[in-house]
């Protein structure tokens, strides 16, 4: 195989609300942390263990706005992304290194923000959407 493959999907809660930062021109990214948890019985003690993994995750653009519109703190989320590792220099000079997920897909699997409004107004945008292959809405138009 030539081919070369960066993946990731990943099922988590929402460690904190969406950051968002604009740009001129339009643009914007949200950031915020996503924790999936291991859990597994310790076999020599019995005792259950919860094993957390934090990851960065990076949203853009429409796909970033639909996020901080939805989804806060503890909300949980499946992601398609790709993994993207940067560096920067930060003021004192030293060089900084963050490992992201660049999010292409997402799925609100439950969502407080969406429950709430749900009460007062049945019908909601789409939350199951891929971003990778365009910025144009989705239409509803089924064949059948």
């Amino acid at each position: 195989m030539n081919g070369t493959l960066n993946k990731v999907m990943l099922i988590g809660h929402l460690g904190d609300d969406i950051k968002m930062h604009y740009f001129d021109g339009g643009n914007c990214i949200g950031r915020f942390p996503l924790a999936t948890n291991e859990i597994y019985i310790n076999k020599s003690t019995n005792e259950k263990i919860t094993s957390t993994e934090w990851h960065n995750l990076v949203v853009r653009n429409k796909a970033a706005e639909i996020c901080e519109k939805y989804l806060s703190k503890g909300d949980k989320i499946y992601i398609e992304g790709r993994i993207k590792s940067r560096q920067w220099q930060a003021e004192d000079g030293s060089t900084k290194y963050t490992t992201e997920i660049q999010v292409t897909e997402f799925t609100f699997l439950n969502v407080k923000k969406d429950n709430e409004s749900n009460r007062n107004n049945p019908i909601s945008e789409t939350k199951n959407t891929n971003f990778e292959t365009s910025n144009t809405p989705i239409e509803n138009d089924l064949p059948y």
